[in-house]
């Protein structure tokens, strides 16, 4: 052997007194004795292998079909909601009504009227029989299920609510909109508890849960803003984004929340916000998330595209243009607000054409018919 060529593992092809053809990376041993006459410095180099790929492999997900087109609705279909027993759900639209159905066959159970404008948001309670809506009215109103009347309406707002949130476990409710504001509603009382003002655009988004940070709102000033519920201020502005956030949507069970934009799908750390990890990809602007436990994630355009990604690696395993409804123009295709089921099995989406679409996994899909199509090799992750 040459003592003067520098050892190395190569892939059998390529030269090994070329540098770049080394598959392990040459340090000079600090430990090693003086050189002698006649030694060179080659022969005392010490080999590291080089770090493995940090990038996980994707785990396997079904791909996705549409089950079933429920038409109903005379405008844009702007929210939805599912209950929190799994048996039926509820959208609002732009013709100002608010129906409930049968999640299992499709059929209209309801329709509840009172808003005078577009209904922008719903929520279910847990604990009690109600429903919450929000509209472009600037109305925030609380049915009772057992009547299927108004029982409450929470005043306060000054422009159009574009989306409420239910806390889990306290009587609280989180309303925000156009008027750049985000408020917290106690249920019984009607109180206006906090206003949280901060956002210089209108807060698009506005979620809740049981842990700190309680209250999460994305806005069109492009920052997500994480709040204390208690205090009533803002405890962290998380400026990455360079667009519009208009949705942000929590995990179920891992401690952890998405936002999107046009830019960028960010993936982001409780309770301080810590920056994860970018899924890049989505260039449309996204209305609208849903994430089920199973780790799907999928991001709805404005212009009818849907994305379906793994949560842990943001590997997008399948998209496509939801079909718009026959007699509609293509122009019609854009999906405004989407959930999985509480099963995780069915996703449910609102859209432009007017019509609500169920869509569930493929059952006869598996690995070797729908193979994971992963390239760590060309992946590359911005930071910011």
């Amino acid at each position: 052997m040459n003592p003067d060529k520098p050892l190395a593992i190569t892939n059998g092809e390529a030269n090994p007194n070329d540098a770049n053809s080394l598959a392990l990376v040459s340090v000079t041993n600090p430990n090693a004795p003086p050189l002698t006459a006649g030694q060179t410095a080659n022969s005392q180099v010490q080999l590291i292998p080089k770090k493995a790929s940090s990038i996980p492999k994707p785990k396997w997900h079904a791909p996705w079909k549409l089950s079933r087109v429920i038409s109903g609705h005379l405008g844009w279909v702007r929210c939805v909601t599912v209950e929190p027993g799994n048996e039926w759900f509820a959208t609002g639209s732009g013709d100002r009504v608010i129906k409930v159905w049968d999640l299992a066959s499709g059929k209209l159970k309801l329709s509840l009227t009172g808003h005078v404008s577009t209904v922008r948001g719903l929520a279910v309670s847990p604990r009690h029989p109600y429903l919450f809506s929000c509209g472009e009215d600037r109305q925030v109103k609380c049915w009772d299920l057992e009547y299927n009347k108004v029982i409450r309406h929470y005043h306060g707002h000054l422009s159009a609510v574009y989306d409420l949130a239910q806390h889990p476990t306290i009587d609280v409710l989180a309303t925000c909109g156009r008027d750049s504001t985000a408020r917290i509603w106690d249920m019984r009382t009607k109180a206006n508890v906090h206003t949280f003002t901060g956002h210089t655009n209108t807060v698009a988004s506005v979620v809740a849960q049981a842990t700190n940070p309680q209250i999460i709102t994305g806005s069109h000033d492009s920052t997500v803003r994480l709040w204390d519920l208690a205090a009533g201020k803002s405890v962290c502005t998380l400026t990455n984004h360079k667009k519009s956030v208009r949705s942000v949507v929590l995990h179920p069970s891992l401690y952890m929340f998405a936002s999107a934009s046009p830019d960028n799908i960010k993936q982001w750390r409780c309770p301080e916000g810590n920056f994860i990890q970018n899924i890049s990809g989505h260039t449309s602007i996204v209305n609208c998330m849903a994430v089920n436990p199973d780790g799907v994630l999928v991001s709805g355009g404005d212009n009818g595209s849907m994305f379906f990604w793994d949560w842990r690696t943001g590997y997008n395993f399948q998209r496509f243009q939801a079909p718009v409804q026959p007699g509609s123009m293509d122009s019609e295709a854009g999906i405004f607000a989407m959930t999985f089921d509480h099963s995780g099995s069915r996703l449910i989406t609102a859209e432009a054409d007017k019509t609500i679409k169920i869509y569930k996994e493929d059952d006869e899909a598996s690995e070797e018919t729908h193979p994971v199509n992963w390239r760590p090799d060309i992946l590359k992750r911005r930071k910011f």
